[in-house]
């Protein structure tokens, strides 16, 4: 951060002034123009904040604004912000709102909202955490300006902000982000280029939303990721569930719907052949596979046998039932972090890179204790990837002696499941497979999963006083090199208490009719999109 630093100002506060007229892409025709899309899976909560589920995050994308944004190039840029400045060697931070946000219920966007959910955020969001305890004082000197009083710098401060990996710090009311961060929020009310239509749902096969005719794009800037202007060329977003890949196949084929988020491996050479649909990769980090432990009763609750079954694991075989035997697709030997990424080593990869030996991790497995405590593990049977990953999974411990018990059900059902910390037999678990967007685990800060603070950690609850020292000392680290250095220093300690088994990398593609454009690369977004 750069002292008096002062982004997108002049111009932008002249167009902000400018007579209100419908921007670029905002008008609407006669027929409203309908985009149908098929999410990967139904998202059952749809507060943001409270979730961590990569079907909410998207549609908080659709209801809600931020006030950064993150651009292709990972760095953040001024969304409903107009710009900053930086003061006192950066203890204080002014953020300057653009003119003319509101929010769906036709109420003015203001700086103590955006306190407010800064607030809110930052109680469930790993660098939010970080970021809390330094700020001494935050206001609204008036509707428009925030200012933030820390009591050091935060370089990463605007990259927080704007960091698409979740939870987001999206900008809700002030009455609705004065809800207790562990409480989902009653009413889906943002500012952002869509609007939520709560009566129009049906559980399990639909959900809707409309353009919000009184939504400000930025003039200025190329839309990037979650940066730049946020046009909303479709009248209605529609969300068709569809659990069964199959059907969602079909029914894009067909033409029933426009674009399927998450084709099945299994589905995608039929729908490449097909010369009227468009198969592509959109998010260059991929997605991470990992396979998490309970670690508040055993067998797991014990860092040997986690440890021990780092050697079990064939990331090629667990990647390969996910996407198939394009090696184009997936990579193995991969740690903590994603491939090709400011952060990603080699460090202490030899539990995972070394020739199997089922037997001598059969031995270790016994020589830690393991006494035929049954590991019950949650498959969910409606989302093909997480599905791929618990059978994988479940044979993998079965051939190394581990006596499982496979609780099936829809993903919905399983994470309400997860968030039970009763021991496996009274209605709780002992492991779940779930992926992460590389983007969300990008650096220490962002990844969720290796937090090590015990009843405050993300499902799984681990407690690893190392690992949040190391955490600890990358965030004070002065540059990219000793950040690197620390970083490796982190994949070492999640080797040695394997919070959970990281499983690969692979890329998934999305597929849609061909005729709709404007697809940003990154997270799947709905403005910018038309179709012809």
């Amino acid at each position: 951060m750069q002292r008096r630093h002062l982004i997108a100002g002049t111009g932008a506060a002249l167009l902000g002034a400018m007579p209100r007229r419908p921007a670029l892409g905002q008008g609407t025709a006669a027929a409203p123009r309908v985009l149908k899309f098929v999410p990967q899976a139904e998202p059952t909560v749809l507060d943001p904040i409270v979730t961590t589920a990569t079907a909410t995050r998207t549609h908080g994308y659709a209801v809600w604004d931020t006030l950064y944004g993150f651009n292709q190039d990972y760095a953040p840029e001024p969304q409903m912000a107009e710009g900053h400045t930086v003061d006192a060697d950066g203890r204080r931070v002014s953020i300057r709102l653009r003119e003319g946000l509101k929010f769906h219920d036709g109420e003015p966007v203001r700086a103590a909202d955006c306190a407010a959910s800064i607030r809110r955020w930052a109680a469930r969001d790993p660098l939010g955490q970080v970021l809390l305890p330094r700020i001494e004082e935050m206001t609204a000197t008036d509707d428009r300006t925030l200012v933030l009083r820390l009591s050091k710098p935060f370089p990463l401060l605007f990259h927080a902000l704007a960091k698409p990996a979740a939870p987001v710090c999206f900008i809700m009311p002030e009455r609705l982000a004065a809800t207790d961060p562990s409480r989902a929020v009653t009413e889906i009310i943002g500012s952002g280029p869509f609007r939520y239509l709560p009566d129009e749902r049906e559980a399990g096969r639909r959900l809707v939303y409309e353009r919000f005719a009184d939504y400000v794009p930025r003039a200025d800037g190329v839309p990037s990721w979650t940066a730049g202007p946020k046009r909303a060329h479709m009248d209605r977003i529609e969300w068709h569930v569809r659990p069964d890949a199959a059907a969602a196949s079909d029914a894009l084929v067909a033409g029933d719907v426009d674009w399927w988020e998450n084709p099945a491996g299994t589905l995608q050479a039929a729908l490449r052949r097909d010369r009227n649909i468009v198969l592509e990769v959109p998010d260059p980090t991929g997605l991470m596979g990992i396979a998490r432990f309970n670690h508040l009763h055993p067998p797991f609750d014990r860092a040997p046998i986690r440890r021990a079954l780092l050697g079990a694991i064939d990331q090629g075989g667990f990647m390969a039932a996910v996407i198939g035997e394009d090696r184009s697709l997936w990579r193995d030997d991969v740690g903590i972090f994603p491939p090709d990424t400011p952060f990603a080593s080699d460090e202490a990869l030899e539990a995972l890179t070394a020739a199997r030996d089922i037997d001598k991790v059969k031995r270790e497995i016994a020589e830690a204790g393991y006494g035929g405590e049954k590991v019950v593990l949650l498959a969910a049977t409606d989302f093909p990837t997480l599905a791929a990953l618990a059978s994988t999974g479940a044979d993998t411990l079965r051939r190394v002696g581990l006596e499982v018990e496979l609780v099936t059900g829809p993903w919905a059902e399983l994470m309400r499941r997860r968030a039970n910390r009763a021991a496996p037999a009274e209605g709780g678990w002992s492991m779940f497979f779930t992926t992460w967007n590389g983007i969300d685990m990008l650096s220490p800060a962002s990844n969720q999963a290796l937090r090590g603070t015990g009843a405050d950690a993300w499902f799984g609850w681990p407690t690893m006083p190392r690992m949040e020292e190391l955490r600890g000392q990358w965030f004070d680290a002065p540059d990219l090199a000793a950040q690197q250095a620390v970083a490796r220093q982190i994949q070492a300690e999640a080797m040695r208490e394997a919070p959970y088994l990281p499983l690969g990398q692979y890329f998934q593609a999305t597929a849609y009719r061909r005729g709709i454009s404007g697809m940003l690369k990154g997270l799947p977004v709905f403005w910018n999109v038309n179709k012809g």
